[in-house]
C-alpha cells in the first residue's frame, strides 16, 4: 500500500484573507490597479478598508499575487471563464464512412457531404471500401482506384493522414482537414444533392401521372 505521506497532495484551494500564508504579496486593486508589493498585514488592512476580500490568485508567483475583490463575484467570474473554456475545447474524433463497389452516385454524394462536414468540424475521417464475396478477389489497383474516386468527390480541402491500405474488410484511408480549409464546397454539394432530389421527385410524379392516364385509357377501352 502506497504511503500517502511520502506523496503529499497539492493544495489547489484558493486562499482568501487570513488563510493566506505568504508574508508579502503583490496586490492588485478592485479596479485592476497595481498596488505594489505589500506585507500580508497591510494587504488585509487595505481589503478591510474597502470592505472586500483579499484573494490569492497566483500563489506560485514570487511574491504571490493577490487581488482585492468580492469573493462571491470572483467565484462567479472564475466559473464563467471555466465554462467558456470548456465550451471552446474541441475533442477530435475519428469518424467512419463506408462505401461499397455498388454504392450509387446519389448515396456516394451524401456520404461525401457527411465526410466533409466532419472534416470541417475538425475530426479525422476514416473512409472504408467494404468488400464482400467475389469483390475481395478483384485486382488491388482497381479497388484502390474506386476508393480514390470516392475521396476525390469529398467537397472539402483535406490531406491524407493515413494512405490507402488493405484492411480486414477491404481497403481503408484516413483523411484530415488542412489548415485554413473552408466549408464552401459543402454548400455546393448540398445544393447539388437537393436539386438531384427535386429532379428525382419530379420524375416520379410524372411517371405516376402517366401510369394513371394509361390505366384510365385501359378502363375506357374496356367500356367501348
Amino acid at each position: 500500500m502506497q504511503n500517502n505521506k511520502r506523496f503529499p497532495r497539492k493544495d489547489t484551494r484558493t486562499r482568501i484573507n487570513h488563510a493566506i500564508k505568504a508574508p508579502e504579496l503583490r496586490v492588485i486593486g478592485p479596479e485592476g490597479e497595481n498596488l505594489g508589493t505589500l506585507s500580508r498585514e497591510d494587504a488585509l488592512k487595505k481589503a478591510d478598508e474597502l470592505k472586500l476580500d483579499l484573494i490569492e490568485i497566483s500563489p506560485n508567483s514570487k511574491p504571490p499575487v493577490a487581488k482585492i475583490t468580492d469573493y462571491g463575484e470572483y467565484r462567479y467570474e472564475t466559473k464563467k471563464k471555466a465554462s467558456k473554456a470548456k465550451a471552446k475545447a474541441h475533442v477530435t474524433e475519428t469518424k467512419s464512412v463506408q462505401v461499397k463497389i455498388g454504392t450509387g452516385d446519389h448515396d456516394q454524394q451524401l456520404k461525401a457531404k457527411r465526410a466533409a462536414e466532419w472534416l470541417m468540424e475538425g475530426h479525422r475521417v476514416k473512409v472504408d471500401l467494404f468488400l464482400w464475396g467475389r469483390y475481395k478477389y478483384m485486382e488491388a489497383d482497381f479497388l484502390k482506384e474506386r476508393l480514390e474516386r470516392f475521396l476525390k468527390i469529398i467537397p472539402a480541402d483535406y490531406k491524407i493522414a493515413d494512405p490507402i491500405k488493405k484492411s480486414p474488410k477491404g481497403f481503408t484511408a484516413t483523411i484530415e482537414k488542412t489548415a485554413g480549409a473552408k466549408a464552401d464546397k459543402v454548400k455546393i454539394i448540398e445544393e447539388k444533392t437537393e436539386k438531384e432530389e427535386e429532379k428525382k421527385q419530379t420524375e416520379e410524379v410524372a411517371k405516376s401521372k402517366k401510369k394513371s392516364l394509361d390505366d384510365l385509357l385501359d378502363i375506357e377501352g374496356g367500356l367501348i
